[in-house]
């Protein structure tokens, strides 16, 4: 076919490149995908659960389903390949395969990864983060020890826990340069300090380390900072925020390619409810679900809507059997109000799988995607 010449009802039927099938990535091209020729770029033929991920480090469960389960019955074109290269100017990507797919919208949600930049995983093999769960995981089963989980943030709090909980045998600590759990209330914070002491974490506060030479334990899990997968929209020319992220408008276009849409970790993106947006599994759906409504909507020539997300809440699990839900405002500072005990580590379950349920919903019926509470 002729590239963007097509017709779905009223609306120009367009060829548009998604790169990367995390949360927003399938998420956008889940929706567009009855009114567009979509083709999700990704090397892996599976979708991973990103808020599951200390689970595969501590237990080993598999936190993978097959992308086809998702885009069976979709016209989305899933390219099992790497992203190497844009070329703004010819409006195409280059794959590591050798194909070079043109574009007439291009989505970039190639998400972020722990930032390990200036060598802080330090020398030898004991140093992981949580990317490298597998790996953990055998490590974890070779014999009981020392490990030592470095950042005090949700993703640092959940690793301790699972750690002690599935693990008994090794010695946890968690360590932190602040106070563990900042985003969080008083009340929240001495939750989480009481339930990771009950599972024999031990918190140290104040800690400041500058990579994992510096730590003293057998194993030393980073989980000190995200960093944008950011480097292939600078090769490109892409405009940057000073933290690496894509530099985007209130419709998530980037300020210097606007043909180019950016949701998840990667967009430097914010809403006047919210402010900045933290990277996260619960900015990274809605901002998928709004690229694609943006996208859809100037297809029928029609201005998009700026992003209207604000936050509810924040949970998090300290191990199987406990948790904390944290009630936020729309800016997501902390509330006094907190959910928490085998209640709250009920509903993160429930939260987890519902994010699930909302990629299901997007591939059997994507329209009502907009009108679901987080979405809008």
């Amino acid at each position: 076919m002729n590239r963007g010449n097509a017709r779905h009802g009223d609306a120009r039927r367009l060829q548009i490149v998604v790169l990367g099938a995390g949360y927003a990535g399938l998420m956008a091209a889940l929706r567009l995908a009855p009114h567009h020729d979509v083709t999700l770029v990704d090397p892996s033929d599976r979708f991973t659960e990103r808020v599951r991920l200390h689970e595969l480090a501590a237990a080993g469960t598999d936190v993978t389903r097959p992308l086809s389960g998702f885009l069976a019955g979709t016209s989305v074109t899933h390219s099992a390949a790497r992203a190497v290269g844009i070329d703004t100017a010819a409006r195409a990507v280059r794959t590591d395969d050798g194909r070079t797919l043109p574009y007439d919208r291009l989505v970039y949600a190639l998400g972020s990864r722990t930032g390990t930049e200036g060598g802080v995983l330090g020398a030898g093999d004991r140093a992981y983060t949580v990317e490298t769960g597998a790996e953990l995981r055998k490590r974890l089963l070779d014999g009981p020890g020392s490990v030592a989980v470095v950042g005090g943030g949700l993703t640092g709090i959940e690793l301790a826990g699972e750690i002690a909980e599935s693990a008994p045998g090794w010695r946890v600590r968690l360590l932190t340069a602040g106070e563990v759990g900042t985003g969080l209330s008083e009340k929240g914070r001495a939750h989480v300090r009481a339930g990771l002491g009950g599972l024999g974490v031990r918190v140290e506060e104040g800690r400041r380390v500058a990579g994992a030479d510096d730590v003293d334990a057998d194993v030393v899990v980073w989980a000190a900072a995200m960093t944008a997968n950011s480097a292939l929209a600078a090769s490109a020319g892409l405009a940057l925020d000073p933290t690496g992220r894509i530099r985007v408008d209130d419709a998530l276009r980037s300020v210097s390619h606007p043909e180019i849409s950016v949701a998840g970790d990667a967009a430097a993106a914010g809403s006047p409810l919210a402010g900045p947006l933290r990277m996260g599994c619960a900015t990274a759906l809605p901002t998928g679900s709004h690229v694609a409504s943006v996208l859809l909507a100037e297809a029928r020539g029609e201005a998009p809507r700026p992003l209207g997300f604000r936050y509810i809440i924040q949970c998090l699990s300290l191990g199987r059997r406990d948790g904390l839900i944290q009630f936020v405002r729309a800016d997501d500072s902390p509330r006094e109000r907190t959910l928490t005990g085998r209640a709250a580590a009920f509903a993160k379950e429930r939260v987890v799988r519902q994010t699930v349920a909302n990629l299901r919903l997007a591939a059997n019926r994507p329209s009502l995607v907009p009108l679901l509470p987080a979405m809008s």
